[in-house]
């Protein structure tokens, strides 16, 4: 090496030299929250750009979303309508994000603190059980009984959006609880749907489905880290379902509860010190791949599958859902029958009312029997607003509306129904959150031994110097 090209290196650093320090990155429940904050807002859009779009005369909204589109490799393929394509298929991707959360909690999450954990667990069992008993009520004896489990679910967007709007007012235990209440509340609408809204099965894809869940398992039992091995038995596993019958969405959660969410091996690092170490000693294509895969076996799978998958859920997938389904006509005979049809005001009364008190009345015994413990300043106040605002049930709700009803007239009655109880939910917790949060009793101990609260942002390194 010449003495010119020498010179024009950036020194070495001593042993004394401090490397400039790098921005910490938000935590996986912090920047799971955030991106459901922001998701909120198109989700919003997509839904009143549905509204707007199905009761424009002459838009085509129907027509649109009935549209054929088919994917064939010479006589095999498989032909849906673009509103399957989005429900049975991209919604796949959200309920992938959901496991993925799911797994990553009960494994090194919130969700593997039994006490902190049993009393989201208790108010979510409460969340469910209530709305549905509720809309059961009102439904009893009548084909429209099926969609009893239209209510029971949360939208974690929303929720947690509208938590994110009141900043200090809303402590950030309350949003890690709520955060868990849902995922809890997730599982249960899951286990619902695979259970009560599948229809006839074909055994043989069944099998085919069981055998790629197998594969699922050995690979994540050996500590397989490439994320191309689980997304290609994923494509296989969410074909078989899709023949066996079962709902298609239904893989997704598999390959979420699935791949892998443990802590790596730490011999990885070591790995990844050494290729690293090479690369800056010389660079060229094949040590920058080596080090730019062994960064990659640092972290679990769960993580950065999440990482890359769950933007794209928050921000295209459940948008566009909204825009496919939320689309109702609003005249004069739909609004009138709305008013006096027991689905509708079911559905209503078994989101706004029967989420409160579910998830009140299971939080409160938790708490009061002392089964189970919620760290921080949080009172009863904010957990009655929460509760109302967990009763806005957007997505998933619409999506078990397409499950439970083929009449279209059961099946409008039902989304006015979401989409009026979901409004109604938002102020009425809004409200309770605004004007009780601060007035009511702590509902536990204020210590520091709970979970540390969430950063606001921006993320830095504590002990890094201006």
């Amino acid at each position: 090496m010449n003495q010119s090209s020498t010179a024009s290196l950036p020194p070495r650093p001593g042993p004394r030299t401090r490397l400039p320090a790098l921005p910490l990155v938000p935590q996986p429940v912090t920047r799971f929250l955030a991106t459901e904050a922001g998701s909120g807002l198109l989700l919003l859009a997509g839904a009143v750009a549905a509204l707007v779009w199905a009761n424009v005369p002459g838009a085509g909204y129907e027509t649109f979303w009935a549209t054929e589109a088919s994917i064939r490799i010479g006589d095999a393929g498989i032909s849906l309508d673009l509103r399957h394509w989005v429900n049975d298929a991209a919604m796949a991707i959200f309920f992938l994000t959901v496991g993925l959360e799911i797994n990553r909690e009960i494994t090194v999450g919130e969700l593997r603190r039994p006490r902190y954990v049993l009393v989201p667990v208790l108010g979510a069992l409460g969340g469910v059980v209530v709305p549905a008993l509720v809309y059961f009520a009102f439904n009893y004896g009548t084909p429209a009984e099926r969609g009893w489990g239209i209510p029971i679910s949360t939208d974690t967007a929303f929720l947690v959006g509208i938590l994110a709007l009141f900043g200090p007012r809303c402590p950030d235990q309350l949003r890690l609880f709520f955060l868990t209440l849902a995922i809890v509340d997730d599982i249960a609408a899951i286990t619902v749907m695979a259970v009560f809204y599948t229809p006839e099965l074909s055994m043989p894809a069944l099998l085919v489905a069981v055998g790629l869940t197998a594969v699922l398992i050995v690979l994540r039992w050996a500590g397989v880290w490439r994320l191309r091995l689980y997304a290609l038995v994923g494509v296989a596993l969410w074909i078989a379902v899709y023949e066996s019958g079962v709902h298609a969405t239904l893989a997704g959660v598999v390959i979420g509860l699935l791949v892998p969410a443990t802590p790596v091996d730490p011999r990885q690092r070591e790995r990844l010190r050494f290729y690293g170490r090479g690369l800056l000693e010389w660079a060229d294509a094949q040590r920058a791949r080596l080090t730019v895969l062994a960064a990659r076996a640092t972290v679990p799978a769960n993580d950065r599958m999440q990482d890359a998958l769950h933007p794209v859920s928050a921000y295209l997938v459940v948008p566009v859902f909204a825009l496919a389904n939320a689309g109702v006509v609003l005249d004069g005979e739909a609004l009138r029958r709305a008013v006096t049809s027991p689905v509708t005001i079911g559905i209503v009364v078994a989101l706004v009312a029967g989420k409160t008190v579910g998830i009140s009345l299971g939080t409160a015994a938790a708490l009061r029997t002392g089964l189970g413990d919620l760290p921080g300043r949080v009172r009863y106040g904010h957990l009655i607003g929460g509760s109302a605002l967990a009763g806005i049930g957007f997505t998933i709700s619409l999506f078990i509306t397409d499950l439970a009803f083929e009449d279209p007239v059961l099946r409008d009655d039902a989304k006015i129904g979401v989409l009026a109880g979901s409004v109604l939910a938002a102020v009425v917790g809004s409200l309770a959150l605004r004007y009780l949060g601060e007035r009511l009793p702590l509902c536990s101990v204020d210590d520091d031994t709970g979970v540390p609260p969430l950063p606001s942002g921006p993320w830095r390194d504590p002990t890094a110097r201006e």
